[in-house]
């Protein structure tokens, strides 16, 4: 073995040892793992200086890449994908069950046993940083509750890891995201599924789940942080939002992670009459929109998750592809593509942007 500054390494290069974050000691990468350019990048972004290789180079991640598979396309081939796959749906599916029995007095709540999957997807926090590819390629899912419901726990913790809150606060964001639209269940589903626009008497009733779902968790032993977040997930800190109009300061914490959580998820997610936007469509809507939500959160969230779709492939609106290979953090929503031997600096070309992660 031997150790390469991280600036150095080159795909196809093998860990020969685990590597761990330097503040919290959490592993970030596996020994034995294949070093894709988005690991490089990982590797520089979490400060990691260098790292053991193994001697020889794998073979499997040069022949992926002369195939001229895209990223996404590699990550749906991965073991990590289709495991994650597999968890994920059937982490759903127990979410539902046991929803549905819970609000309807069937079964006691064991928040310990619901929560165990969802932490099983995280696993040691060494998913945590593919996390959201893993969820951009889930995205076939509808913008059913329960789907929805486990996207946001997840989204939650990872965003307090990145707020490096303690792991007692860390798992209450969790479960505050989990259970933020239990209110929704109690919402008729012609509503909630409607494919199209919602009347004023429809958008109404739709708005009346969040104090449903404080009222249904009431009942049940689980910390006020968690009810308040129910509540509160669709107030916002410029007083715009509902159903109490509150401002920053009156906003629960969890109620304000869970908001930034909640509103990225449902952006980038299929819905019954839409399709999913674009992470950097997002990315952009939340820089518009900066005063709705809590600035050292949100500044966080958005510095994160840039970094994360790293030498992704995308498409602009005029129909070029090419890989992000800069984030630009005074434009975060508009890096730094490379097009062929062609390098185009969204922030300085008004009217182009990214429309896909393909």
């Amino acid at each position: 073995m031997k150790k390469v500054i991280s600036k150095q390494l080159i795909p196809g290069m093998v860990l020969a040892s685990d590597v761990f974050t330097h503040e919290s000691n959490n592993k970030l990468m596996e020994k034995g793992t294949v070093i894709t350019q988005k690991d490089i990048a990982r590797l520089v972004f979490y400060s990691i200086n260098d790292v053991l290789v193994e001697d020889e180079p794998a073979q499997t991640l040069d022949e992926n890449l002369a195939s001229g598979l895209t990223y996404s396309e590699r990550l749906k081939r991965s073991e990590d994908f289709i495991e994650f796959k597999k968890d994920f749906e059937e982490c759903t599916d127990k979410f539902e069950h046991s929803i549905k029995d819970i609000i309807a007095g069937n079964k006691e709540l064991d928040l310990d046993q619901m929560m165990s999957p969802i932490y099983s997807l995280i696993g040691d926090g060494k998913r945590a940083s593919s996390i959201f590819d893993m969820l951009h390629n889930l995205r076939m899912y509808d913008d059913a509750t329960y789907t929805h419901c486990i996207n946001v726990a997840l989204i939650s913790n990872i965003l307090a890891r990145w707020l490096k809150w303690d792991e007692p606060e860390i798992q209450t964001a969790t479960q505050a995201g989990l259970l933020h639209d239990i209110g929704k269940l109690l919402i008729p589903d012609n509503i909630i599924t409607k494919p199209g626009h919602l009347t004023d008497e429809e958008y109404a009733i739709i708005k009346t789940h969040p104090q449903k779902g404080y009222d249904a968790l009431e009942k049940l032993d689980v910390s006020n942080h968690v009810k308040n977040a129910a509540l509160m997930h669709h107030e916002r800190c410029d007083g715009s939002g509902y159903p109490l109009k509150l401002t920053g300061p009156q906003i629960d914490k969890y109620g304000k992670i869970v908001a930034i959580a909640d509103v990225y998820d449902a952006m980038t997610s299929a819905r019954y009459y839409r399709g999913p936007l674009c992470p950097f469509i997002a990315i952009s809507m939340f820089e518009e929109g900066f005063d709705r939500y809590d600035p050292e959160m949100l500044l966080a969230f958005l510095h994160n998750i840039v970094n994360t779709y790293l030498f992704n492939t995308v498409r602009l609106n005029t129909g070029e592809t090419g890989e992000i290979i800069f984030i630009n953090i005074n434009a975060l929503s508009r890096p730094t593509i490379k097009v062929g031997n062609d390098y185009i600096d969204l922030s300085k070309c008004p009217g182009v942007y990214i429309q896909e992660i393909i």
